[in-house]
């Protein structure tokens, strides 16, 4: 079994000896731009279209939870991946327990107020302020793919309302299920706190702007953990200086680095992390690579495979 392997930062020799030892009868070597010798399967991120293109493999394995980068390349080249061909996205991987972390973390600081006490300390100020009650400090996700999934289960032990809004109805246990743009609304009208894990899909672009913020209740909180195209940053700044919001912590921007010029850099309402939420675990992807490939191999089901149509 042939390998090829491409990623612009990750240490190929590493993952190849770690795949070949995951995968004894497999063998992996990191492509090069005259390397067209024949291969059954490749594992990239933000590959050239030589790399795949004319390739017959039998499938494609994308070194992320998110696609849309490859995807916007497959749209623009439909040459470079035949339709027939599946493609992988990486699934949960160890992001799954970091996007718990992080979301718990944050949807805490804000229910007990540390962001309050913070700007009081600056202040040097001593005064208690009033609690939030759990039931007044709902929690809102949206997207509820894997990784909303896991980060619902880990807000049901701390006792807040919980909500997700999809394109399709889910049936989490403790989870208010909405779906569709005709049950947005109501979504927003009684989430306190909204994280976004959606897709980055043509239908999602832009989502979180002035019409969407204005629904949310008044002190609302805003978490993006997905793709910053999916915020208008423009209308989440009038929001955060309006009081509509009374804060917003990001990951994630329309572009990265974030300039020095963003005007989000001195916000005092708006904390932020260089897109670390969630990052591939080498160890733990490699585990599910293997394991997936080895149940390709005998005809067995699988998870993960991404809908081009659908863009996730």
């Amino acid at each position: 079994m042939e390998i090829i392997f491409y990623h612009p930062t990750f240490n190929a020799a590493w993952w190849g000896n770690a795949l070949e030892k995951a995968l004894p009868h497999a063998r992996v070597r990191e492509w090069k731009a005259d390397d067209n010798k024949p291969a059954d399967y490749a594992l990239v991120w933000q590959p050239p279209v030589e790399m795949l293109a004319g390739r017959r493999l039998k499938a494609v394995f994308a070194l992320g939870a998110g696609v849309d980068s490859i995807l916007s390349k497959l749209n623009a080249h439909p040459e470079m991946l035949d339709a027939s061909i599946p493609l992988f996205r990486l699934e949960d991987t160890g992001m799954g327990l970091q996007m718990q972390e992080y979301a718990v973390s944050q949807v805490l600081h804000w229910f007990r107020r540390f962001d309050d006490y913070q700007a009081l300390k600056n202040q040097a100020i001593w005064k208690p302020l009033p609690e939030y009650t759990r039931e007044e400090f709902g929690v809102g996700i949206m997207g509820a793919g894997v990784l909303g999934s896991k980060v619902a289960e880990s807000l049901q032990a701390w006792g807040f309302p919980l909500r997700c809004w999809s394109r399709s109805r889910k049936s989490w246990p403790g989870v208010e299920s909405y779906a569709g743009r005709e049950e947005l609304r109501a979504f927003l009208n009684q989430t306190r706190v909204l994280i976004n894990l959606l897709p980055n899909t043509a239908q999602t672009v832009g989502i979180i702007n002035s019409e969407l913020l204005s629904q949310l209740p008044d002190g609302a909180y805003v978490l993006n953990l997905a793709r910053g195209v999916h915020v208008q940053e423009a209308d989440l700044l009038t929001a955060l200086d309006s009081g509509k919001l009374k804060g917003a912590m990001l990951d994630v921007f329309n572009q990265e680095p974030l300039p020095q010029e963003s005007p989000l850099w001195c916000h005092p309402r708006v904390a932020m992390t260089p897109h670390i939420a969630a990052v591939t675990r080498p160890a733990e992807a490699i585990d599910y690579i293997a394991r997936t490939i080895t149940q390709l191999e005998k005809g067995e089901p699988v998870t993960g495979q991404v809908d081009r149509t659908r863009g996730y």
